[in-house]
């Protein structure tokens, strides 16, 4: 038996982070994809796992970060984009408000690593890290300046693939398409503090941000990153079936427009052609968490007038959601377990305690 004497921060660490340990690890190598279906496992912030009925193992923008451990001295980052884009100076409260659901040195049989933009919360150097160490065959693939920070961490220029809207990856049976991204929050993005952007051309969306449409045996998923609304939805919708489209959902801050709001995910899903929508990334900060029911609320209100093809899906961070067999779902919950009771003798003293 352990005392206190033989516990240090970094053995309490080590005990309890990831807080889930390797239980969603071993769900996702365990299961079982079937024919005409294909899974995906949310693990925080926009980051899935998809898995097909052919085993391919496709991980997308998972971040094993944090947000602020310190007060600091209460001001933003000079150049953040947010203070970029708002003129702020006090700093932003994002703290992490996740548990860790997987733990990335536990990861075994990733055949690519897909990143949708640049920012830190998506593009991550611990995921590169684990999935560079066990997944020997794995491909990076992302946009070019995603591409060129994962050289700078020390991936082989051989495992990464640069994309731009338009190109097509095949890893095993699933096909990934490049499509153009809509995050204009990445096109106010710049790591020199110094450099003033005003009264200069952008930067190249292509080079820094893409969407991804995930096409498998089971159906196609769209992973919109952290794109905003934009009429160019509707296109994508019209060249490409997509089933399910995930997208970066929250409730903006006073000044700040930086997450997609719950009218603009139902005119997401609607543009696509999309039969589900699920929103991602309200989880992670505090300062833009928001209920995911004011979706299904409004659905509700609209879907009839508006003549809805498609559904919402609430889900929960490290649950897992299957098309098309969860596809008139509304809500996601986790197993709970207690199937066997009574299926032995139970131990108590007297019947009266139940």
């Amino acid at each position: 038996m352990a005392t206190i004497h033989d516990v240090t921060k970094e053995s309490w660490i080590l005990s309890t982070f990831p807080e889930w340990g390797t239980y969603l690890n071993e769900e996702i190598e365990q299961e079982e994809v079937q024919a005409g279906t294909v899974s995906m496992w949310w693990l925080g912030c926009t980051g899935i796992w998809l898995k097909s009925h052919e085993g391919t193992n496709i991980l997308c923008d998972l971040w094993c970060g944090t947000g602020k451990r310190s007060h600091g001295n209460g001001k933003m980052k000079k150049g953040h984009q947010m203070m970029r884009m708002s003129g702020c100076e006090n700093m932003q409260p994002n703290l992490r408000t996740q548990p860790f659901v997987i733990d990335p040195f536990a990861i075994k049989d990733v055949d690519a690593l897909v990143v949708t933009h640049i920012h830190s919360d998506h593009l991550d150097i611990n995921t590169a890290a684990a999935v560079h160490q066990n997944c020997p065959n794995a491909r990076f693939i992302g946009p070019k300046e995603v591409v060129n920070t994962w050289l700078k961490w020390g991936i082989p220029k051989e495992k990464t693939t640069i994309v731009k809207p338009g190109d097509r990856v095949s890893i095993k049976d699933v096909d990934i398409v490049a499509l153009e991204a809509f995050d204009r929050t990445a096109l106010i993005t710049c790591e020199d503090p110094e450099v003033t952007l005003k009264g200069k051309i952008p930067q190249n969306m292509d080079e820094i941000a893409v969407n991804y449409l995930f096409e498998t045996s089971g159906g196609n998923i769209y992973h919109a990153g952290d794109s905003h609304y934009s009429n160019l939805f509707a296109k994508h919708g019209n060249e490409h079936k997509i089933d399910v489209c995930l997208g970066a959902y929250g409730e903006n801050p006073r000044g700040i427009t930086d997450k997609v709001t719950s009218v603009d995910m139902l005119r997401m899903a609607e543009s696509l052609n999309a039969n589900v929508v699920i929103p991602v990334h309200y989880d992670i900060w505090a300062n833009f968490m928001a209920d995911p029911k004011e979706i299904t609320e409004i659905w509700n209100f609209k879907k009839d007038r508006l003549n809805y093809q498609f559904k919402p899906f609430i889900w929960q961070v490290g649950g897992k959601f299957t098309y098309p067999n969860d596809k008139d779902k509304l809500e996601f919950n986790f197993y709970r377990g207690f199937d066997d009771v009574f299926t032995v003798d139970n131990d108590t003293p007297f019947p009266s305690f139940l």
